[in-house]
């Protein structure tokens, strides 16, 4: 039996983000993942006035092809945003067929059961689709060159969305995603700062934090218009992970979240040797995101305190 969750699930509205006059919030959405997963959280949490939750009683295999075909014809979204992915990028390392599976063979799935009930599909993808850099912010048709399992399956599924829905989909690309729900690097540093005296972080490798909130206000905004084709969103500035550990210490000193000096010391990338490689530079360039959506991003540093805030 089909459930359908309403406005008894929508905790806030989203008011920064105004639409046109001839626009409007009137469709049933459909997001796939785990509601404990950051981005599905935070899209619930910033539900707009006159979007339906559509939900399943139990969470929906993407991969099974029958399943979605199933699903999607009975619960008919009008929107569906893919929210769902293998993001162990080490472990995706000596699981391939597994990260493939999720992040490429599934949105075919996807992509086919959007076509035949004619929905809208924003799918969710990565900076790690890019290699290497001149040290200029990626444009959304930059030279994409992935140097890891994790970032080879999300340009696959990108690729799948880019040949079966040309017009009618959307790709989204993030990047260094953190909230106040679930494991991410704003939470581990903190608990690692309340712990040791010392921390060492990456400090060359260079992107762009975001806030999931944010992020679920513009994909909202682009379901709501309709886009289409590449886009990327991440909160605005560039830091190094050295750089976004600071600012936590810093931030969260200032609200009490840590009750101690903590030295956070520089690492190279040599210094600590992970089994997936990593762009040392990957900052995707928002400035046509912000004109197609007519909303542009807030500073990273902005959007970590208010983060922070939700925590004390």
């Amino acid at each position: 039996m089909l459930c359908l969750w309403r406005n008894a699930i929508r905790l806030m509205t989203i008011p920064s983000v105004l639409l046109p006059d001839d626009q409007a919030y009137d469709m049933k959405a459909f997001i796939t993942g785990s509601s404990r997963g950051q981005l599905h959280w935070e899209l619930q949490r910033t539900l707009p006035e006159g979007v339906e939750w559509l939900e399943l009683p139990e969470r929906l295999d993407i991969t099974d092809r029958i399943a979605v075909m199933d699903a999607m014809a009975q619960l008919k979204p009008d929107i569906i945003i893919n929210a769902a992915a293998y993001t162990a990028v080490d472990k995706a390392e000596s699981e391939p067929d597994q990260a493939m599976a999720v992040n490429a063979h599934a949105v075919q799935i996807l992509a086919e059961a959007a076509t035949a009930i004619e929905a809208h599909l924003i799918h969710v993808s990565t900076d790690f689709v890019f290699g290497a850099s001149d040290g200029s912010p990626f444009v959304e048709d930059s030279v994409v060159a992935p140097v890891s399992v994790y970032g080879k399956t999300k340009l696959a599924g990108e690729q799948i969305l880019s040949k079966l829905m040309p017009e009618t989909a959307l790709c989204v690309r993030t990047a260094w995603v953190y909230s106040s729900h679930g494991n991410n690097f704003v939470k581990t540093m903190l608990r690692l700062m309340n712990e040791r005296g010392a921390v060492g972080v990456i400090a060359d490798q260079v992107g762009s934090p975001t806030w999931a909130r944010a992020l679920a206000e513009a994909l909202w905004r682009a379901a709501a218009l309709r886009s289409a084709g590449t886009m990327h969103w991440t909160g605005a500035g560039v830091a190094s992970w050295y750089d976004f550990a600071v600012a936590i210490h810093e931030e969260a000193r200032v609200l009490g979240l840590i009750d101690r000096e903590v030295v956070v010391n520089p690492l190279t990338t040599e210094q600590y040797p992970t089994p997936a490689a990593r762009p040392h530079y990957s900052v995707l360039e928002l400035t046509q995101t912000w004109q197609s959506l007519d909303h542009p991003a807030r500073h990273w540093r902005d959007d970590l305190r208010s983060m922070l805030k939700e925590l004390t």
